[in-house]
């Protein structure tokens, strides 16, 4: 097997901390100072990997990579920066870069480009791919493309990943994606909401704790990172953890120990950490609410998600998938969206991404009750149900919903679906969603929450107990 070639179009100085590692990998490193010497070592050794630093005085990076070969085969191209900006990535990533870093490639991120590294061939000649994960995620748009590509080619390795993006993009899917990708599949992912809980009780969730280490510490009780051994461990909302706790977390992942709450034991722990924030990080750090050390850490692998509303007809994929997932839920049979309907899923601005998008598609399916999906049905924050609001429900679904146990929605006498069950059975089902979260309830359908008290205090009168 010939070696493997990785490409430098940058000052030797970035070089240097990645030079060691990479050889110890068998891995071969070549330099070059300009575009002339950067294309001809592309012709010659033909590297898997090149990184090219922005702002190199002898070369321009974008005049380089318009002169590169349109068939670049499988190169990945990392453009770097020391101060990069959102306006260059966009320009790099449209010029044919793989991917986009704000900082100078560090060890960690450079092997995480070879997650399989040098593998002695198997039995038959093959060679060690990565698994397929079961999850799918939903888009062909481009932005979403470079992610999961990205996320495929970093889930085999060991590497830290920072998922950010907007509240309701995705971010804990993306991270059971690269679990369900990497070599622990078969080991726990153990989620943490760091935003949950203090900053004590999340220690102890963390870390664990020992008999009568505080008040109510009645037993012994394993954390989270015990939990997690051999796999992996979502710290969600990472950039909500107070900064006391921040320090402790940066020492386990330098350290690969943990010491229990109270405990003198000092336990080592193998956990792969992955970690999402719908903040502006970079900000938090700069205003001194986020170490900078443990940034570094975690932002080994930046995974940014795009927001909905830039993901064109990806809005329509998704909302097809949610129809047709609710649908089979509540026993109806699909009958799309009508052409108002689909005008207004793309123009809607989807301040809460994807997850507003299936919230609002399990609330249209109840409401539609099995008929074509109408602007009305989405039930929009000032809209009323009107009551003489004509359904069209297929006769297959009244038998349905007639006949179905108690996951169907009730049917009145004449077989059409009755308001005040549907309304009912949508209240319950986004308690449920919500873990009894009534704010949250009240915002997903639309309501205030005074407004669904009211209602549940009438079903409580009519013997329905809700706690």
């Amino acid at each position: 097997m010939s070696a493997k070639h990785v490409l430098f179009v940058s000052r030797p100085e970035y070089v240097t901390p990645v030079f060691s590692v990479l050889k110890e990998q068998g891995i071969s490193v070549l330099m070059a100072e300009d575009q002339d010497a950067a294309l001809k070592a592309l012709r010659n050794a033909r590297p898997c990997v090149m990184f090219i630093e922005q702002g190199l005085g002898t070369c321009d990076t974008f005049r380089l990579l318009a002169s590169m070969p349109r068939d670049r085969g499988n190169l990945k191209i990392i453009v770097f920066a020391r101060k990069g900006s959102v306006e260059d990535a966009h320009k790099a990533l449209e010029a044919g870069a793989t991917d986009y870093w704000s900082t100078p490639p560090d060890r960690e991120k450079v092997l995480a480009m070879f997650p399989a590294g040098p593998q002695p061939s198997s039995p038959a000649g093959g060679s060690r791919t990565p698994a397929l994960p079961a999850r799918k995620i939903i888009g062909s748009h481009p932005a979403i493309r470079r992610v999961l590509a990205l996320a495929r080619q970093v889930a085999p390795s060991r590497a830290a990943v920072l998922i950010s993006g907007e509240s309701g993009t995705g971010k804990e899917m993306f991270a059971r994606y690269l679990h369900e990708a990497s070599d622990r599949r078969d080991r726990p992912f153990v989620a943490v909401n760091c935003a949950a809980l203090p900053e004590h009780l999340l220690e102890s969730e963390l870390f664990g704790h020992e008999k009568g280490a505080f008040t109510g510490a009645i037993q012994k009780k394993p954390g989270k990172f015990e939990l997690a051994h051999g796999g992996t461990l979502l710290l969600d909302e990472i950039s909500e953890m107070d900064i006391g706790l921040q320090a402790k977390l940066l020492r386990v992942l330098q350290e690969g120990e943990i010491d229990r709450v109270g405990g003198t034991e000092t336990i080592r722990v193998d956990v792969r950490v992955l970690a999402t924030t719908n903040r502006d990080i970079e900000e938090s750090v700069r205003n001194k609410e986020f170490r900078q050390d443990l940034y570094y850490r975690l932002n080994v692998i930046p995974l940014k998600l795009p927001p909905l509303r830039e993901r064109g007809q990806d809005i329509m994929a998704l909302g097809e998938f949610f129809l047709k997932k609710y649908c089979r839920e509540y026993g109806f049979t699909p009958s799309g969206f009508a052409p108002e309907a689909a005008s207004w899923l793309m123009e809607y601005p989807w301040p809460g991404n994807v997850r507003e998008l299936q919230n609002l598609m399990e609330r249209a399916v109840l409401l539609a009750a099995g008929g074509p999906v109408r602007p009305c049905h989405f039930l929009l924050e000032g809209e009323e149900w009107p009551l003489d609001e004509t359904m069209d429900v297929p006769a297959a679904n009244q038998q349905r919903a007639e006949t179905d146990g108690s996951d169907a929605i009730m049917a009145g006498s004449d077989g059409v679906v009755t308001l005040q069950e549907m309304e009912r059975r949508l209240i319950l089902r986004s308690l449920d969603q919500t873990a009894g979260n009534r704010t949250q309830a009240s915002r997903l359908l639309g309501i205030s929450v005074r407004t669904l008290r009211n209602k549940l205090n009438e079903y409580r009168k009519q013997g329905l107990e809700i706690e």
